[in-house]
């Protein structure tokens, strides 16, 4: 039997030659999926011996990866705001930049529930997570409100136009035992009819056209259509964009996610489709623009 440092560096190898950005990490990922253990114990323990099985499940995970495969398609779940995801081609990989964004709406949630008295009997506050793919944003939001105790204030709608997408995202919503706090529907952005939302969230497709054959070869296992935005990346926002003065309640906001390099033409779009109206880019850890916070002057 191989020990865990002598399978690491073959894994490694391979995947560097195979051309992966990130060998190591995607190296000590598989084999803690093929030993059934998190990635910390890989790492603490290099002279474990791995058992046959293992090390077979291994390579055949490998051998995934070094075509391109995503690893959290190959491992089946991907950790986003300290929660496992269920994750598979029917939607797009959650990437952490998103969680600047649920980050954004459980502020803007927990001042609107705290900063004025609520009367007994008031409406739940009406969210929407728009384009919600596998639910990581409406479902992180969910578990957040939960544990907050004020879930039984906020209503959550999770909407994309792929039903695969929905059949993924309630199975999540199912997994972390929220699925009677978010419901699903599906649809082009909104539903046609309904009331308002106190706050809109958008995790649009956002990457230009002729930048989507430059991403990293896994991104094309992921659907297309949730990583093009149109030959400036913000067709899809701008379709929501035009939308907000029917669905957004009178004091309501808007929080779209952005590429980093979007900052400028966000703002323009915002004045040339509402004007008038506020935006405000919010940036990540990293001080790069993320989020673009929009609502009526």
């Amino acid at each position: 039997m191989a020990t865990v440092e002598e399978l690491l560096r073959t894994g490694i190898e391979r995947l560097r030659a195979a051309g992966s950005e990130t060998p190591r990490l995607d190296a000590e990922l598989l084999l803690g999926h093929a030993i059934g253990a998190d990635r910390t114990v890989v790492v603490a323990h290099p002279e474990a011996l791995v058992g046959d099985g293992a090390a077979e499940r291994f390579e055949a995970d490998l051998a995934r990866r070094a075509t391109g495969e995503p690893v959290a398609y190959i491992r089946g779940f991907k950790e986003f705001f300290g929660l496992a995801f269920a994750a598979d081609p029917r939607a797009l990989i959650p990437r952490p930049e998103t969680e600047r964004l649920v980050e954004l709406a459980e502020a803007e949630v927990m001042r609107r529930l705290t900063a004025d008295p609520r009367p007994a009997g008031s409406p739940p506050l009406r969210v929407a997570d728009v384009g919600t793919g596998s639910g990581t944003i409406a479902v992180s939001l969910a578990v957040t409100l939960r544990k907050r105790r004020v879930s039984d204030g906020v209503m959550i709608l999770a909407t994309d136009a792929s039903g695969d997408a929905l059949d993924l995202a309630r199975e999540n919503a199912v997994g972390h035992s929220v699925a009677d706090t978010v419901r699903f529907a599906e649809t082009d952005l909104l539903p046609p009819v309904g009331d308002p939302f106190d706050l809109v969230l958008a995790n649009l497709p956002y990457v230009r056209s002729g930048a989507v054959e430059t991403l990293p070869v896994a991104a094309s296992f992921e659907p297309r259509e949730a990583l093009d935005g149109g030959p400036d990346g913000l067709a899809a926002i701008g379709r929501l964009l035009a939308r907000l003065p029917d669905v957004l309640a009178d004091g309501g906001v808007a929080l779209f996610e952005i590429g980093a390099d979007q900052e400028a033409d966000m703002t323009r779009l915002v004045g040339e489709v509402l004007p008038g109206w506020r935006v405000a880019i919010e940036r990540d850890l990293a001080g790069l623009p993320r989020v673009a916070r929009v609502e009526r002057s």
